[in-house]
């Protein structure tokens, strides 16, 4: 086993093709088939499966691409330590985001990995929080940014900010940012929402229940971009943070309120296991996504309150 195979693993396990991987590592595909045939061999193990589309991770090569990972990034501290600090770094790291943050924050981290590690590779993974705080856990993820986690196993966290939540309802529905509206009025309100179990619909629930109304939810969909289009298109209202949304008032499509009485807010922090050094990859991740944060809020595109950014655990 060396270096070279446990790199092919990684590229082919995230574009799912020789073909791809060959492009991007500019290697013949035959030397990469090799490559993996020989790992394969060793371990005893397949780690493919090979179908007409490409290459998929069986369950034992999702195993050994965890260990994969971990030892390359392992590689890439050791040639920071020897080399220059601002130096370009090379590896791969994984972030995950939740769709709202997705959304907004994706766009500037790769343009950040672009200008200043430009040989590294970077995965962003979408998807609620209770599964990024699954696969942080489990190593499959080198970093994640969270909502209220409280049930973290002993994270080391970043504080990042106290968002705040808005009633949002398509053009013709009167909302305004001057008028706030008492969040006992959604009992009156046909309400678009996430499923049981998402985090923002906790947060809603949590207030329609202290001041006494059952929501009238008709709609259940998890998916942001069709709880925007299902709002724009009239077919009731919803309660997101502003900073996804934030073209779509601009442009007029949504409208949208504060929310009072009480005011639905949720904590975002960045997340990094304790049980091993977060990588510099990672790190550096996480400081774009802390400045990016801090720049919006700044220009008003990010409704909420800065948190101290002192690491603690949570």
């Amino acid at each position: 086993m060396d270096i070279s195979q446990i790199r092919t693993l990684i590229h082919v396990a995230e574009l799912g093709s020789l073909s791809r991987a060959a492009d991007r590592l500019h290697i013949a595909q035959p030397a990469l088939s090799r490559q993996v045939r020989l790992l394969e061999d060793e371990l005893g193990v397949r780690l493919f499966d090979r179908h007409g589309r490409g290459m998929n991770l069986t369950e034992q090569g999702h195993d050994v691409l965890r260990h994969a990972l971990r030892i390359m990034a392992e590689l890439d501290e050791i040639r920071a330590v020897v080399g220059d600090q601002n130096a370009s770094l090379r590896g791969h790291v994984s972030i995950g985001m939740p769709p709202t943050a997705s959304d907004i924050l994706s766009e500037p981290l790769v343009a950040a990995f672009r200008d200043t590690h430009p040989e590294a590779t970077l995965r962003i993974v979408s998807a609620y929080s209770g599964h990024l705080l699954d696969w942080l856990n489990r190593g499959e993820l080198d970093a994640a940014i969270l909502y209220d986690p409280k049930s973290a196993r002993a994270l080391r966290i970043q504080p990042l900010l106290e968002e705040t939540l808005f009633l949002i309802g398509p053009r013709d529905s009167e909302l305004s940012m001057e008028k706030p509206v008492d969040f006992a009025k959604l009992k009156q309100m046909r309400m678009l929402m996430p499923s049981r179990g998402h985090g923002l619909r906790s947060i809603v629930e949590r207030c329609a229940e202290e001041c006494g109304i059952l929501l009238d939810i008709k709609v259940e969909a998890d998916n942001y971009a069709t709880l925007k289009a299902l709002v724009t298109s009239g077919h009731g209202v919803t309660v997101l943070p502003l900073a996804p949304i934030h073209k779509e008032l601009r442009e007029g499509r949504l409208c949208a309120a504060p929310l009072v009485n009480p005011v639905p807010m949720r904590r975002l922090i960045m997340s990094y296991r304790t049980d091993r050094p977060a990588p510099r990859l990672a790190r550096f991740a996480g400081q774009i996504i802390v400045t990016t944060v801090a720049s919006l809020v700044a220009q008003g595109m990010w409704s909420g309150r800065l948190l101290e950014d002192k690491p603690s655990v949570a």
